[in-house]
């Protein structure tokens, strides 16, 4: 039986694919024949990122694919799990300045992908510019990979002997949701802001990047839906891994806490809505309820160990692609590529929607906040409330770029 600590792969469907996307932005226009090669050669170094789905053992398995993972020279989508995409479930793209990882979600996360997408990018522009960079913080394509990076990461806690911590949130069910304007063609926003300018109000309001933007997103739902009575939920993602200490692996331990905004709770005072959102996180992201999250994920492996694939690939699966919050944040923490910086432009991350109606990534690099706004649908007027919630506390946007969301989907596994 799989491990409690290897993917869930067979919860990525085509109507939920659980696709994630790192884009860069450089300077210069990429070159693809050098970016194709080095994608290549880090397959040596990163291997559980080139894999393929296979179906045995009542589960949906990676294994190693020796077929190259696709570089397109388009920022149109293709589907994982397929010819298309040499059956990775992963694959490069670039479009004149900007490169892009996509990935599956059930393999990794942000903090996981990130040191990938580093390390090729370090390698791609050391040889685009002919210049010794610094390698300092980069996994080069010979180094050996340590178990800290592959194996389990909770090998040393007690997993088993976890207690149900004091406090454990409990879900809004009837939470509001932002109603559709436009066509439903997902769309996605690239924001540019100031690092200064949004620490200083993080500083100055008792907040941090992820309960300012929450805050933010919960006053901007008032305006927009102004009669509606019900509670505003947002997800705040976080990492068991690093919650438990283990920062180097790839494996994906992302989860979320949750942030109630009932419609009784006036957003008036910025200090209090930052503050009593900093509480309820502080209450949620702490050691003892990650662990106790790890015994919980150990139990469901077992469980589902025991049910058919084909229940898992889609009663299951549908499951867990079904709305569950008004809005959710996510924050990557890394504020440098190092010796990279100098040639980045931006740097933003994508995910797959579904289980929120607008979701924000961010992303921080080179004194600039970069937030992605997805929803699904393509109407701006939400967007533009939001970002009018920004402007009225000083905090000045840019809006770098609108598009439709462009993420791979993923061809279903086969039961059989």
């Amino acid at each position: 039986m799989k491990e409690f600590y290897e993917p869930m792969l067979y919860l990525s469907t085509p109507e939920h694919p659980n696709t994630m996307c790192v884009i860069a932005r450089l300077k210069e226009p990429i070159d693809g024949d050098i970016l194709q090669s080095v994608v290549q050669e880090f397959s040596v170094r990163f291997p559980y990122f080139y894999v393929k789905a296979v179906v045995r053992d009542n589960d949906v398995y990676p294994e190693p694919n020796p077929l190259p993972m696709t570089v397109r020279n388009t920022w149109d989508p293709i589907a994982f799990n397929s010819a298309q995409s040499n059956y990775h479930l992963a694959a490069w793209k670039y479009e004149g300045t900007r490169v892009a990882l996509e990935i599956s979600h059930s393999l990794t996360d942000g903090a996981g992908v990130f040191p990938y997408v580093k390390s090729v990018l370090y390698l791609y522009l050391t040889r685009k510019t002919g210049e010794a960079l610094d390698p300092e913080g980069i996994r080069l394509p010979k180094e050996a990979i340590p178990e800290s990076e592959t194996g389990n990461p909770f090998a040393a806690l007690d997993i088993d002997g976890a207690k149900e911590p004091l406090y454990v949130k409990p879900t809004v069910e009837d939470f509001l949701r932002i109603k559709a304007e436009g066509d439903l063609t997902p769309q996605v926003h690239y924001v540019k802001l100031k690092e200064s300018q949004l620490i200083e109000y993080c500083r100055d309001f008792d907040g941090s990047p992820n309960a300012m933007i929450a805050v933010m997103f919960a006053r901007a739902a008032r305006k927009y839906d102004p009669d509606n009575e019900k509670t505003v939920s947002v997800s705040v993602a976080i990492d068991h891994k690093a919650m438990l200490g283990s920062y180097d692996n790839y494996r994906l331990f992302a989860n979320v806490i949750e942030l109630d905004f009932p419609k009784s709770r006036s957003l008036n005072d910025l200090m209090k809505s930052c503050t009593m959102a900093r509480g309820q996180m502080m209450l949620q992201a702490q050691p003892e309820n990650s662990l106790w999250a790890m015994k919980q994920r150990k139990l469901t492996y077992a469980k589902l160990g025991q049910l058919p694939l084909e229940i898992k690939l889609g009663a299951i699966a549908k499951s867990a692609g079904l709305p569950r919050w008004t809005f959710s944040v996510s924050y990557v923490n890394s504020r440098s590529f190092g010796s990279l910086d100098p040639y980045i432009e931006g740097l933003s991350v994508v995910a797959d929607p579904g289980v929120f109606d607008i979701g924000c990534e961010i992303s921080c690099i080179n004194h600039h906040f970069f937030l992605t706004i997805i929803q699904s649908f393509t109407a701006d007027r939400f967007v533009e409330l939001f970002l009018r919630e920004l402007s009225s506390v000083g905090i000045d946007c840019e809006v770098l770029r609108k598009e439709p969301l462009h993420l791979c989907g993923i061809e279903p596994f086969a039961s059989c």
